[in-house]
């Protein structure tokens, strides 16, 4: 697969608005690294073949009612945007957090592909972007169950380096706020990356002076929030990333049953 079939494959929606413009301008100082037949051909207006910008034609962003369904590609270059910004939230660029984007991306979408995807990150880590404009565009575009599948790997990226820093909680924090994410689901995410006493009752998005009834209600609540075939649409490799909070769920609800000692 050469470059401009990975970022011209699989991709919609994130092709306008601020990613997109993030995205060509990434493409531009990269594009006299890629050969001239890997440079994507895309028609502008008057029907003339473009290599030189990718972008040149991009479909218009807009403030549609009804969301288009979100794409690996999509979430692909969400994801690459907003770690950029995830690694430098402490003021610098920890070659542990650098590790773990490439070795994530490398699980995720194969060698070659996530080869093509941090290069582009590098490129795009280098641009002063606007959380916000970023944010409320994937809020408006993407569903619900894919952005929290972006916090969860934020969180990730942030502890690769063996502690998660108050900066990048903080923007981790600020950035589910403008994603749409609410505070007991932002909270509940963080706990997955948390080894405290209340953990499990985090996770479930519920205080410890329950019922044992309210208990089961939540984790039944929060299995199907976080179910796997929630982001199937992103394909399988997004699914078994999702298959991780599942399974702190399902852990969760474990450990409160066997420390209520309920059926």
């Amino acid at each position: 697969m050469n470059f401009a079939k990975w970022i011209g494959g699989a991709i919609g929606w994130s092709f306008g608005g601020p990613i997109g413009a993030i995205i060509g301008l990434a493409l531009g100082s990269l594009v006299d690294n890629i050969g001239d037949s890997d440079r994507p051909l895309i028609e502008d207006r008057r029907g003339k073949r473009n290599r030189r910008n990718p972008y040149v034609n991009r479909p218009r962003y807009q403030n549609a009612k009804q969301r288009p369904q979100t794409q690996s590609g999509d979430f692909e270059v969400s994801l690459l945007v907003l770690a950029s910004i995830i690694i430098k939230a402490d003021g610098q660029q920890d070659q542990r957090e650098l590790d773990f984007v490439r070795q994530q991306f490398k699980s995720l979408y194969g060698k070659e592909r996530a080869n093509h995807a941090f290069q582009l990150f590098k490129s795009v880590s280098k641009q002063n972007i606007s959380m916000r404009q970023v944010c409320l565009q994937i809020k408006q575009m993407m569903d619900h169950a894919s952005r929290l599948q972006l916090i969860h790997f934020l969180f990730g990226i942030a502890r690769a380096d063996g502690r998660v820093s108050e900066t990048e909680i903080r923007q981790i924090y600020t950035m589910s706020g403008y994603l749409g994410i609410s505070h007991k689901d932002f909270d509940s995410i963080k706990a997955m990356f948390y080894n405290t006493t209340d953990n499990a009752y985090k996770i479930l998005e519920i205080d410890k002076s329950v019922s044992d009834d309210e208990v089961k209600r939540a984790y039944r609540k929060m299995a199907k929030k976080y179910h796997p075939d929630r982001v199937v649409h992103l394909g399988k490799e997004h699914q078994e990333g999702a298959e991780e909070k599942f399974r702190q769920v399902q852990e969760a609800y474990d450990h409160i049953q066997g420390e209520r000692g309920f059926k």
